[in-house]
């Protein structure tokens, strides 16, 4: 199929099976015509190597429209909070709101303005501009113009090369099916956000997996490697959860694999990783004390690590007096180093996970978010890598 553009040549890829009425039975709304034209005839394009047009398609691992633009949304909503207008527009679902159609290499994102026609093939496109962003300005400008007549005219009037491919990180991209109504919430969930403290109240915000994985050793034994007991309430945490991802940001170490094993599948335990954090950390503090403050285990009052999130920042203790006193510290990887939390590993984590601010290091929701929602624990297995 040719493309609908005046300068594009048709790209030749195989078409992604779309099933638009599901599709826009899902998202309560329908889609412009040429966007399904273009999108059912070739899937998810790179233009003009340097705008990738998304569609409703699924590669495991890499992309799921629903969760993109789900996350894209989001994303918008809470960074437009920091800028002028300093108040986010809507986005769909909200009636009249934006929906995210594509991104841009320079990290901007593209939308359609669904409240300036009841006729979506008038839809004018809108452009979130990050570069704007970072640099304290209004990130939002409506660039007027229908999907093709921008993409089109954006070839013209620029030094955009006039070619149109599958993008690259979706090679095999199949088609999507609009993910079920999600559960109600149980009633002990939400009142968990509020209700109780400590591990009691975690269990019940956060359902613990029925069979936790630490690894295939002991505590005595890691005891024993490390040259130090563990505080209980970290021990009780582990037992109870296994190790895993909090929220797809904070991930603790599976503490007890076998040494000898896991080096030889390339993975790690809880002391392997201590000992390879803190070689990192001595190098860096001899040549940069005045970022790197700490003492490490086991000097006194060492940092001891125990997890890391996706942004590197790393997690740990302060070894002062007996292991149920040593406070939770953060070695944070984009900030100066801060003093220890004021409460404990499990009252911290719930604080975080009811929505509350606990430190700037740790990832924020927005004031839209329902924080169970996001209040989530992914349990790792034997062969995860940590």
């Amino acid at each position: 199929m040719e493309l609908p553009f005046t300068v594009l040549s048709d790209p030749g890829d195989e078409p992604v099976a779309i099933n638009w009425q599901a599709v826009e039975s899902w998202l309560g709304l329908g889609l412009p015509r040429d966007y399904k034209t273009l999108a059912g005839a070739h899937g998810p394009l790179d233009i003009g190597d340097f705008i990738w047009l998304h569609v409703p398609c699924v590669q495991e691992g890499r992309f799921d429209y629903g969760d993109w633009l789900k996350e894209t949304h989001r994303l918008c909503r809470s960074w437009s909070r920091s800028v002028p207008p300093y108040t986010p527009p809507p986005f769909h679902p909200e009636p009249g709101g934006l929906l995210a159609w594509g991104t841009t290499r320079q990290a901007g994102y593209l939308f359609w303005d669904t409240s300036a026609s009841p006729d979506p093939d008038q839809w004018p496109v809108v452009a979130y501009d990050s570069d704007a962003s970072n640099a304290g300005q209004g990130p939002w400008q409506n660039l007027g113009l229908p999907l093709l007549e921008m993409l089109d005219a954006t070839i013209r009037t620029s030094a955009l090369p006039p070619t149109a491919r599958r993008t690259a990180f979706l090679p095999d991209a199949g088609p999507w099916t609009p993910p079920p109504p999600l559960e109600p919430v149980a009633p002990s969930r939400r009142a968990a956000l509020t209700e109780g403290g400590g591990l009691d109240a975690l269990r019940r915000l956060v359902p613990p997996p029925s069979t936790p994985y630490l690894g295939g050793t002991d505590w005595e034994g890691l005891f024993d490697r490390l040259g130090t007991r563990l505080p209980a309430e970290y021990v009780s945490l582990l037992e109870t959860y296994g190790s895993g991802s909090w929220r797809s940001w904070l991930n603790f170490v599976t503490p007890l694999r076998d040494p000898g094993a896991a080096r030889s599948k390339g993975y790690r335990g809880l002391a392997d990783y201590v000992e390879q954090m803190l070689d990192i950390y001595r190098g860096l503090r001899a040549e940069y004390p005045e970022y790197q403050p700490l003492a490490v285990w086991p000097e006194p009052g060492g940092f001891l690590p125990f997890a890391d999130s996706i942004d590197g920042d790393v997690f740990g203790w302060l070894t002062l007096g007996e292991p149920d006193d040593w406070p939770v510290i953060i070695y944070p990887r984009h900030e100066d180093q801060g003093p220890p939390l004021p409460d404990g590993l499990v009252d911290t984590l719930l604080a975080w996970l009811r929505g509350r601010p606990v430190s700037t290091v740790f990832e924020r929701l927005d004031e839209a978010d329902d924080p169970v929602e996001f209040a989530t624990f992914e349990p790792w297995h034997a062969e995860s890598s940590l």
